[in-house]
């Protein structure tokens, strides 16, 4: 059974360090995902207006019979919908999909600068945090600048901020900005997309310590305090994914991974936005 320890936030709330993402996860395929990947230990699902899922993850949830309490359930406004008046009216519709009168962290997906309405849709978030409907708030692919302007301007710093992170992309010094701010970071795409898995390096590690690379990339994310859900539409994958509490890495197996940093995206620059 997974029981993935808990991180704290700047507002006082706890967050799982390990989740299951549903991104690409297909509609008709999400319920049985959600409610297997909570029987199995997972408490923390991910997902996204843009996913086209939330209904869907509403129902895992429910058919899990796990009490809300124990859950903790991310959403994040899309870039469409960003603005003050727009981002309260796309928070209603995904609690509404997701049957939730309140989710445990609501992130803005993308800054968009170009559009320049993310310190108004931060400013719709803070609203929704003071009225208790959104636990926790934070942010997805903000660089430090934009993350400076929210400070700047509203005298408050998001709990959390989700971007892209793996080996081939360690983030380090945003990640060591992060945790002098009191930020958690959370690692989308935490497998490079599949592109690590048949790394030689990674299968060196696998074969010492008797798992698989994807679980000793799962590893190296929790070993850094890092909150991690990789995604899969497998079931059995998930729960493998999972099977990470057995073991660490140690410094001579993080600076061999340190190797494998090459600076290289698997998704867009949201400083280009």
């Amino acid at each position: 059974m997974i029981a993935a320890p808990r991180l704290s936030l700047s507002d006082g709330s706890t967050i799982p360090q390990l989740g299951i993402g549903t991104y690409k996860v297909p509609a008709e395929s999400t319920a049985a995902l959600v409610e297997g990947a909570i029987a199995a230990g997972y408490r923390h699902i991910d997902t996204a207006a843009l996913y086209g899922n939330e209904a869907e993850v509403g129902e895992g949830l429910r058919a899990s019979g796990v009490d809300r309490d124990e859950l903790f359930v991310t959403t994040k406004v899309w870039n469409d919908d960003q603005g003050y008046d727009r981002t309260l009216r796309a928070f209603d519709a995904s609690a509404e999909k997701l049957g939730l009168d309140r989710v445990d962290l609501y992130l803005i997906h993308w800054p968009i600068p170009s559009a320049d309405r993310y310190v108004d849709t931060w400013k719709a978030l803070l609203r929704l945090q003071q009225e208790g409907r959104a636990t926790s708030i934070g942010v997805s692919n903000f660089s430090v600048p934009h993350l400076e302007r929210l400070r700047d301007e509203t005298g408050v710093l998001p709990a959390v901020n989700q971007v892209e992170l793996h080996p081939r992309f360690p983030q380090d010094d945003l990640v060591a900005w992060h945790a002098a701010h009191g930020i958690v970071t959370e690692a989308w795409a935490p497998l490079a997309r599949g592109g690590l898995l048949d790394d030689p390096v990674l299968a060196r590690l696998a074969e010492k310590y008797g798992k698989t690379p994807a679980q000793v990339v799962v590893r190296w994310h929790l070993d850094r305090d890092l909150v991690v859900f990789p995604k899969s539409v497998s079931l059995e994958r998930v729960r493998e994914n999972g099977e990470v509490f057995d073991f660490t890495l140690d410094a001579d197996d993080h600076a061999q991974i340190a190797t494998l940093n090459t600076g290289e995206r698997t998704g867009r620059n949201p400083d280009l936005d």
